[in-house]
């Protein structure tokens, strides 16, 4: 596991703050143009995508696929995938997305959500697909960040299920916090 830091200056001494990622040194200049290592980045620093069995397909720093296995525990009262694990999975791709695309970024500043919002659009069945997008260029909101302001982005969140329907839409706002 590989840990990327930066200083932090807190008061007259610096305080070095470390990301843990899970991915091997020589990923760590490429991860803007190769998103290979979001993936298994997140499943190493985010228990929950190991505990729901989340996993990934496409990641690229536009769009990210990611994939809920059908199980019975996480099943809800009508016999489909509990509300909360539609909710993880649609989070976890816009956060595969998010790491995709500002991921060289996290030395000066740490992606965070601010709100989402979710429709049920109907019933999911099976296993569930969960196609996240980037709703503005990259290069945007790292100027934003750039010109030392808290830049905010969407990503928007269709799911659908294992016939191929869409059961579920997301919005999902973060912000890139600067590390001080």
């Amino acid at each position: 596991m590989v840990t990327r830091c930066h200083d932090r200056p807190t008061g007259t001494r610096n305080q070095v703050r470390c990301f843990q990622w899970g991915l091997p040194t020589s990923n760590l200049t490429t991860m803007t143009t190769d998103a290979g290592w979001v993936g298994t980045a997140m499943e190493q620093a985010v228990p929950w995508v190991r505990t729901a069995g989340v996993e990934f397909g496409e990641i690229t720093p536009e769009r990210a696929v990611a994939y809920l296995p059908d199980a019975a525990g996480m099943h809800n009262h009508v016999g489909g995938p509990h509300a909360a694990m539609i909710f993880g999975l649609g989070e976890t791709a816009s956060g595969a997305v998010a790491m995709a695309a500002f991921g060289a970024a996290v030395q000066r500043a740490t992606p965070l959500v601010v709100r989402s919002e979710i429709q049920y659009v109907r019933l999911a069945r099976g296993t569930l697909t969960a196609a996240a997008v980037l709703d503005r260029p990259a290069a945007d909101v790292l100027a934003e960040l750039d010109a030392g302001t808290r830049p905010e982005f969407a990503v928007t969140v269709v799911i659908t299920d294992a016939g191929g329907g869409e059961t579920t839409r997301m919005s999902v706002v973060w912000t890139l916090r600067p590390n001080r």
